[in-house]
């Protein structure tokens, strides 16, 4: 698999739509009409949203906060893969590439992953992040968010 990561731009807005729209994520949080777009708009516009291309196909996306957590951290907004390239390492790429810019700013980065993805926080966990919080109701009542972390000299 020889995949790229790219900055987003509207050429791949479609693309990013229908991987976060086919996403648990966008099923419980994206459902409404024109939600997914706005989300994806708004990474594409801050510059801050990145694409995976494989054969020059946007396959999955991940948009990340510059100042998201507590105003001075980096902190993982979105990230959606389409269904059809899920388990090849196409998220963990894009996890890399973000973490390689975080980095370069600050030791931490700060994601939040819901309670009704467990498979979401064990990708994380192999990734060497680490549950430092439980936030409850977050953004939907009755749904928690894991606050995750992840320090510089942690290692996956």
């Amino acid at each position: 698999m020889n995949i790229q990561i790219k900055i987003g731009s509207m050429e791949y807005l479609n693309d990013c739509e229908e991987a976060l729209h086919n996403s648990e994520l966008g099923k419980q949080y994206f459902e409404k009409e024109g939600s997914a777009e706005k989300a994806v708009l708004e990474g594409i516009n801050s510059g801050n949203l990145y694409v995976a291309l494989e054969n020059d196909q946007c396959i999955g996306f991940i948009y990340y906060l510059p100042d998201g957590a507590f105003h001075s951290f980096v902190c993982l907004h979105l990230i959606a893969v389409k269904h059809e390239h899920r388990g090849k390492g196409v998220g963990k790429i894009m996890l890399k590439y973000v973490e390689e810019i975080a980095f370069k700013a600050n030791d931490k980065i700060f994601l939040v992953v819901s309670d009704f993805n467990p498979s979401g926080k064990i990708f994380y966990e192999k990734l060497g992040y680490k549950q430092v919080g439980l936030i409850p109701s977050l953004y939907r009542e009755g749904i928690n968010e894991y606050l995750m972390m992840k320090a510089y000299n942690q290692k996956a």
